[in-house]
C-alpha cells in the first residue's frame, strides 16, 4: 500500500509580486466570504477582490521590507523532515505540500498524490491552534479535492489539532528560555513581561462554536507554566479589514499597557516565519515597544528545530502503521465533525459512553 501525507498550510507570496499578492488576498477573503452577506457567490468574489486591492499596497511593502516570505520553503524542509523521520522507523511514505491560498494549493497537492499511485492518503493541518478557516477549512478542501477522482479508489485520514502534544509544548517552550538565555533576559525579573501574541480571529467564528480561543489560552497556560513564569499577557494580531468584531484585546493594546521595562514576545499561533511575525511584530509591534519605552524583544519560530520530524512523526504513525489512534490519545475531532477525522482537542468521553 502506497501512503501519501499531504501536509495543509496557509502559503504566502515568495515575493512582492502585485499580482501574487492580490490572488493570494482574494483567496483569503473570498474563503470568509460568509462574514459579510452576499446575495451571490459573484457578489461575494467581487468583494473579495475589492478588499484585496485595498489590502494589497500595505502588504506589498511589508514583503519588501522582509524580501518576501520564507513560509513556503519552512513547510517544504518540515514536509521532508517528516518523511525522513517515518522512513527511518520503516514506514515508506510520499509528502506533499499543499496550501489554502497560493500554489501550490491542495488542488495541486491531491492531483499529484493521484499521479503518483497514492491508495492511501493523510491529510493534517500545520495549524496546532485548531481554527475554522484554517484546520477546519483546509480539511475540508482537502476531502473535496479527492471526492473530485472518481477513477481514484484511495482511503483518506484526516487528522486535526494537535497543540497538547507534549513534544510540540517542550519544543515552544525551550525556543523561549534559549532566546532568554541567549539575550540575557530573566523572564523571571518583575522587570519583564512575557506577552503571548496569537493570530486573531473574527468574533463571529467564535459565536458559532469555534474552540480557537480556548486552545490558545490553555496553550499559552502551559507553555508559561514550563517556562517557570507565574504571570503574562496574551493579545491577538488582528486583521480588521472589514467593519466586523475580531479577538480582544489586540496585542498592541496589551504592549501599550505592560508595566515593567522589557518586553518578550512569543508567536503562539505561528509554525513559520511569516510576514505576521517579520513584518507585523520584528516592525511595527518593535515600534509600538519602543514608543512606550519599552526594550523589546521576540522569539523566533523553531520551525528548523531537529525535532519537528519525529513530532509530526509521532503525530502520524498511528495512521500510517494502521493501529487505532485512539491508543496515542487521538479522539473523534469535534471542530471538524466529520466521522474518522481525529485530533488530540476533543475531550475524553467518560468511561460509561
Amino acid at each position: 500500500m502506497t501512503t501519501g501525507i499531504i501536509l495543509l498550510n496557509f502559503g504566502e507570496p515568495p515575493e512582492p509580486d502585485r499580482e501574487v499578492v492580490v490572488e493570494y488576498l482574494t483567496n483569503i477573503f473570498f474563503n470568509n466570504a460568509d462574514l459579510e452577506d452576499a446575495d451571490t457567490e459573484e457578489e461575494a468574489l467581487e468583494r473579495s477582490r475589492q478588499l484585496a486591492n485595498r489590502r494589497a499596497p500595505g502588504l506589498i511593502e511589508e514583503y519588501e521590507e522582509i524580501g518576501g516570505s520564507p513560509l513556503n520553503p519552512q513547510s517544504h524542509a518540515q514536509a521532508e523532515a517528516l518523511e525522513a523521520a517515518l522512513e527511518m522507523r520503516g514506514h515508506d511514505v510520499e509528502t506533499y505540500v499543499g496550501m489554502q491560498f497560493l500554489e501550490p494549493y491542495i488542488d495541486d497537492a491531491v492531483e499529484e498524490a493521484y499521479e503518483d499511485g497514492v491508495d492511501r492518503l493523510i491529510g493534517l493541518p500545520i495549524y496546532p491552534l485548531c481554527g475554522p478557516s484554517t484546520n477546519v477549512a483546509s480539511l475540508a478542501e482537502l476531502s473535496a479535492a479527492v471526492d473530485g477522482y472518481d477513477d481514484w479508489d484511495v482511503s483518506l485520514q484526516e487528522v486535526n489539532g494537535w497543540h497538547s502534544h507534549p513534544t510540540y509544548n517542550r519544543i515552544r517552550a525551550e525556543a523561549i528560555t534559549t532566546y532568554a538565555d541567549d539575550n540575557g533576559v530573566d523572564l523571571t525579573d518583575e522587570d519583564t513581561a512575557l506577552v503571548f501574541s496569537a493570530h486573531g480571529t473574527p468574533t463571529y467564528y467564535l459565536e458559532e462554536g469555534s474552540r480557537y480561543v480556548v486552545y490558545v489560552e490553555e496553550f499559552c497556560e502551559a507553555i508559561a507554566s514550563l517556562v517557570g513564569v507565574d504571570s503574562y499577557e496574551l493579545g491577538y494580531q488582528n486583521h480588521e479589514n472589514r467593519d466586523i468584531p475580531w479577538t480582544e484585546p489586540d496585542v498592541e493594546e496589551v504592549i501599550e499597557g505592560v508595566d515593567a521595562e522589557r518586553v518578550v514576545v512569543d508567536p503562539v499561533s505561528f509554525m513559520h516565519e511569516q510576514s505576521e511575525t517579520l513584518s507585523e511584530l520584528d516592525e511595527e509591534l518593535r515600534e509600538d515597544a519602543h514608543d512606550v519605552g519599552l526594550e523589546f524583544h521576540r522569539v523566533p519560530i523553531p520551525h528548523d528545530d531537529p525535532r519537528f520530524g519525529d513530532l509530526l512523526a509521532d503525530l502520524l504513525e498511528p495512521f500510517v502503521a494502521g493501529f487505532d489512534g485512539e491508543y496515542y490519545g487521538f479522539r473523534q475531532c469535534q471542530c471538524r465533525d466529520e466521522p474518522g477525522t481525529m485530533c488530540l482537542n476533543a475531550p475524553q468521553k467518560p468511561a460509561d459512553e
